[in-house]
């Protein structure tokens, strides 16, 4: 039987003549930091005077224990080398690597010893390409296209620039006889009801003679199967077998896949896996509209609620399976049902998957390619081709896996932003997205989708970006306009838009030690990578409240809800244009360190408001009042498979408190569903000081989030006419109350957009909600974690909310 021991211990760091203890898996800068060499880089300034150990080599060294007897062969296997390295043991070179993206073997049969990894700078090693193959063009300077590697790890608009090194995934050595389980393609289908389950299989040998068998089992089922030489196949059918949905629409079943390789009746290896039977569809027809862009999921059709995943730790070899599960259950609490891994990043671990598969979360899976030309030539043609095919196969048994994309706009950088002119003919990556991604797939895998980029229009005859064609990339909000530009369009998929905010304020200090805050203080601007991100802020805020000069709590607290407000005009917006409008895919959920982004939860795993709100905005019932053709209109969005019915209450209001018109209306929605209730035209509020209230089925006590869902059994959409800095907001009045398990807050008059920052009371602190708008004699609970003293007047110095103009 194959045995598998891991090769973590005894490895050492060389540096400067000395032996540093190092972490396998791991890499040089969480080395370096655990033996005091560097300085933390996430705090401070502190990133900058780290930036040489991306620019040196690096030696692991460790013993390659004797071999084991009773075994024809011993394979050296390393899971992930990042990225550029040779490998040797003693003297001899067992071979050079440079994707960080693939598994390497090594046969070391009879070796032991001194095992030496000695990594190239991965600078050296994309430069020497980038000088072979000739300049490409990228949206950033540094040199991320000429290399197999995680491509944010060069920096970005949202990370800090920490070129890594190292034995980043788990190494180990593989002892075995006759033959081996050398890779199992899973293909699983659905088919008249019942579960089918293909396992095509290749397998090693060192005795070619041997008569081998094949032994599977799933849900209670055995099938035997020959193999031929050095490959196999083998056909389970389970009848009746539970199907595998998205969270929202059904459970998650997964099945236990056992796959024994056999010769003469004695077990040589095994292969365990779950899987999940669903079926899974890209809907791109033609329609009046223009070209759709919808999932379908065991036939039933999806909005899909997204997120964008980043690498949620810049050194991803820290990211533990716990981690992953947090940040997981963090987006399934916010109502998300879809995760792209985008493709800056990495193809992430099984953990990451297992999580999903047991969520329910779908996954929409990039190919790491990110904003630059990628050049189609060896060195690194081939290395695409054998990472795609292992990842392809990989995660072929997640049933949460639904969706290959091909790039992350680099279809739209060849037409937009000046590559085609700069490359005059070079090759690009488009033989990647249009050839060479899309053949892997269909060959591998032809039970999933694939879609050529993100953005992509299917075509070139129509603009890549085209919001009526495919999916679409909606940045010149937060670049250039303001958030309500959202409601000029209804893109067909929504793959990416956002707006930024700060993070927790304890996050914050944490990062910053010892530094007054301001939102231009030199550790500030230091973790703002976005080119002129603080002037969007500012020009952002400034459309909507008067710019709090020189009060950085009340800047930190204003941006945070303008983003909150800004992700809400968006989605709420696009929601209610289902079906044309089949998916939001918000960027992004998560941070990889501490910094200003577009991130819902921040660096330290803190919730921003933003988080908060996306449990409104992504609710299978959501409530929002819009303009349509000059009207104000109720949208009603029911995601829900039942029925929504019900009565809608209409107030208009003064900004005192004072209902100066109601009315009552019916609501009716059916499943997965959109219907719409035209406002009154003596309901419409009439300038600065009246806003709208609408209620439906089961009045809320409170209206959580810049729009509104109650925090009773109803659900509430509030419509202000004018921009916050045109509003005479009374002078806020409320009183606090600590109860078992967080504070209540009741209010005297009109609380608008009410955050407790639990992060104030104690940096272990977490609040159950976000923004909150109280109308006069509401009152709202807000649950808190992590506060070991609770008191009324702490609670009370943590509130914000809106005030009057100063």
């Amino acid at each position: 039987m194959l045995e598998a021991t891991p090769l973590t211990d005894g490895w050492i760091l060389r540096h400067e003549q000395e032996a540093l203890p190092a972490a396998v898996p791991g890499c040089v800068h969480t080395d370096l930091l655990a033996a005091g060499v560097i300085a933390d880089p996430f705090l401070g300034r502190n990133e900058t005077g780290a930036a040489w150990v991306g620019r040196r080599e690096w030696t692991y060294e460790t013993r390659l224990p004797e071999g084991a007897l009773g075994h024809e062969q011993t394979d050296l296997v390393f899971d992930g080398l990042d990225t550029a390295a040779e490998i040797l043991v003693g003297d001899q070179l067992l071979g050079r690597v440079r994707n960080m993206h693939r598994t390497h073997r090594f046969d070391v049969t009879g070796m032991n010893g001194p095992l030496t990894v000695r990594f190239r700078s991965a600078y050296a090693e994309a430069e020497a390409v980038r000088g072979r193959l000739g300049e490409r063009p990228a949206a950033y300077a540094e040199p991320y296209q000429y290399i197999r590697k995680m491509a944010c790890s060069f920096g970005w608009d949202w990370g800090p620039t920490l070129v890594t090194a190292g034995i980043w995934r788990p190494v180990r050595l593989e002892r075995w006889s006759t033959a081996r389980i050398a890779r199992v393609r899973p293909v699983v289908t659905v088919e008249e009801g019942a579960g089918v389950v293909e396992l095509h299989v290749d397998v090693e040998r060192t005795r070619v003679e041997a008569a081998l068998a094949l032994e599977a089992r799933v849900g209670g089922r055995r099938v035997r199967a020959e193999v031929s030489g050095t490959s196999g196949a083998v056909r389970v059918e389970v009848p009746g077998a539970a199907l595998w949905w998205p969270r929202g629409y059904g459970e998650q079943p997964l099945y236990e896949v056992e796959l024994t390789l056999r010769h003469a009746d004695v077990p040589l290896d095994v292969w365990r896996r779950r899987i999940g039977f669903r079926t899974v569809e890209l809907d791109t027809s033609p329609d009046a509209h223009g070209t759709g862009f919808t999932l379908v999921v065991n036939g039933e059709r999806l909005f899909a609620r997204g997120v964008n995943w980043i690498p949620d730790d810049v050194f991803p070899s820290r990211v533990t399976r716990e981690r992953y599960r947090t940040r997981l259950r963090q987006a399934a609490g916010a109502g998300v049902d879809l995760v792209r891994v985008w493709g800056g990043g990495i193809y992430e671990s099984e953990d990451f998957y297992d999580a999903c598969d047991e969520l329910g979360l779908l996954v929409w899976q990039d190919f790491p390619f990110a904003c630059a030309a990628y050049p189609e030539e060896q060195p690194l043609r081939g290395e695409v081709e054998a990472e795609a095919r292992e990842n392809v196969v990989r995660l072929m048994p997640h049933p949460s896996l639904v969706l290959w994309n091909g790039n992350n706009e680099n279809l739209w950088g060849f037409r937009d932003w000046g590559w085609e002119e700069r490359l005059a003919g070079d090759s690009w990556g488009e033989g990647y997205y249009l050839g060479l991604l899309p053949r892997v797939v269909a060959e591998l895998d032809p039970t999933r989708p694939y879609t050529a980029g993100s953005p992509w229009s299917g075509s070139w005859r129509r603009h890549p970006n085209d919001p009526a064609h495919g999916t679409h990339h909606s940045w010149e909000v937060w670049n250039r306009q303001d958030y309500a530009d959202y409601r000029l369009h209804v893109p067909r998929f929504v793959a990416e838009f956002g707006w930024q905010a700060p993070p927790a304020h304890a996050t914050l200090r944490r990062a910053l030690p010892g530094e007054e805050l301001a939102a231009d203080s030199p550790g500030m601007l230091h973790h703002q990578k976005a080119e002129d991100g603080n002037g969007k802020l500012r020009r952002g805020l400034e459309r909507h409240f008067a710019f709090p000069e020189g009060d950085f709590d009340r800047w930190h607290y204003l941006t945070q809800v303008n983003q909150a407000r800004a992700v809400a005009a968006g989605i709420e917006h696009w929601r209610s244009h289902w079906p044309v409008c089949a998916g939001t895919v918000v960027w992004q959920l998560n941070d990889c360190w501490p910094v200003t982004s577009w991130a819902a939860i921040d660096g330290d795993g803190r919730e921003k408001p933003l988080y908060h709100e996306l449990r409104r905005l992504y609710a299978d019932r959501l409530l929002t009042l819009r303009r349509r053709d000059g009207r104000l209109v109720l949208a009603a969005v029911n995601q829900s498979a039942e029925r929504w019915a019900g009565t809608l209450s209409l107030r208009r209001m003064s900004v005192e408190g004072e209902v100066l018109a109601a009315a009552e209306a019916e609501l009716a929605a059916g499943a997965r569903a959109v219907a719409e209730v035209r406002v009154p035209a003596e309901l419409e509020p009439d300038g600065a000081k009246e806003f709208l209230v609408a209620d439906a089925a089961g009045s809320a006590e409170a209206s959580p989030g810049p729009g509104g869902a109650g925090s009773g059994e109803g659900l509430r959409a509030v419509h202000f006419p004018v921009p916050d800095r045109e509003i005479p907001y009374p002078r806020p009045e409320f009183d606090v109350t600590v109860v078992p398990g967080g504070v209540e807050v009741r209010a005297r008059t009109l609380v608008r957009d009410l955050l407790l920052q639990a992060d104030r009371l104690d940096p272990r602190a977490r609040a159950d909600r976000g923004l909150v708008t109280l109308l006069p004699g509401e009152r709202v609970t807000i649950g808190v974690e992590g506060w070991q003293t609770p008191d009324a007047d702490a609670a009370r110095a943590a509130l914000y909310c809106q005030e009057p103009a100063r």
